[in-house]
């Protein structure tokens, strides 16, 4: 089941609280679901329930507990508000009678301002040939990671003992979508590991405990097979936790999105 597949379900569940959706294993990352997916799904939801007027803002996701595979789950949408010019929306995976993860998705109109900074972030990486990551090796490589071509260009495979924590690189779809929207986008930047794993000499369990996404608008339409740079920065880590952060460009060098995550490290 492909990316467009899923996304069309969790859509249809936005208008039918009774939907459930089921996910299949290729998407796993562990024993959960990989975490760009659920949030994308969950974002798919509460988009139908916002006008199209209005442009995400932001999206915050807390991953509760593991949101199963081959297990069937619904997406319960509410609108907190809807004011004149921002709508507040939560939307919740629940399995087994259990909150699994829990996304607040902020939207905007465009209005006139008399202040405008334009963003000079840059980088400097040329776009790749072809994908070169993690080849798919059975009970080590997540399974999600087959719907995804990533470049990397500076950092390291996880735990590989790497002094260094940044990881930047490119990434898009395999099979490319029919359109790259927003809750595709939210499924490929979680795409790269953590930003320390990197630093580990052996394996060890890692989550993200919340994750927040910035978007930034306009920008121009992408093209379906396009890659997208990532650049991700650890900001600090100590005792169990650590704060990264990464911009994400379109082909054409805009800045798309600003991530932020804190992840629980358990070395």
């Amino acid at each position: 089941m492909n990316i467009d597949e899923l996304i069309h379900q969790a859509k249809a569940s936005a208008s039918d609280p009774a939907h459930s959706l089921t996910v299949p294993k290729s998407w796993a990352q562990g024993r959960t679901l990989f975490g760009g997916l659920s949030a994308a799904l969950l974002y798919a939801a509460l988009r139908e329930k916002v006008s199209q007027d209005r442009c995400l803002r932001s999206l915050t996701t807390n991953f509760i507990g593991p949101l199963e595979p081959d297990l069937p789950f619904r997406i319960d949408v509410e609108v907190l508000r809807e004011g004149r010019n921002v709508s507040q929306v939560v939307a919740k995976a629940v399995q087994n009678d259990q909150v699994a993860v829990f996304c607040q998705a902020c939207f905007g109109v465009d209005r006139e301002s008399k202040i405008r900074i334009e963003n000079h972030d840059k980088h400097q990486m040329a776009p790749p040939k072809k994908a070169a990551f993690i080849p798919q090796i059975p009970k080590v490589t997540p399974k999600f990671l087959q719907h995804m071509d990533l470049a990397m260009v500076e950092g390291g495979l996880p735990f590989t003992g790497k002094k260094e924590s940044n990881v930047h690189g490119w990434m898009r779809f395999k099979e490319a979508p029919e359109q790259v929207t927003d809750a595709h986008l939210i499924a490929l930047i979680d795409a790269w590991p953590p930003t320390i794993l990197q630093m580990l000499r052996w394996p060890a369990p890692a989550s993200t405990m919340s994750w927040n996404l910035e978007f930034i608008h306009p920008h121009s339409p992408v093209a379906p097979d396009e890659w997208f740079a990532y650049q991700a920065q650890t900001r600090q880590a100590a005792d169990g936790y650590c704060h990264s952060e990464a911009n994400i460009w379109d082909s054409k060098g805009e800045l798309v999105a600003i991530s932020r995550q804190i992840i629980a490290v358990f070395d």
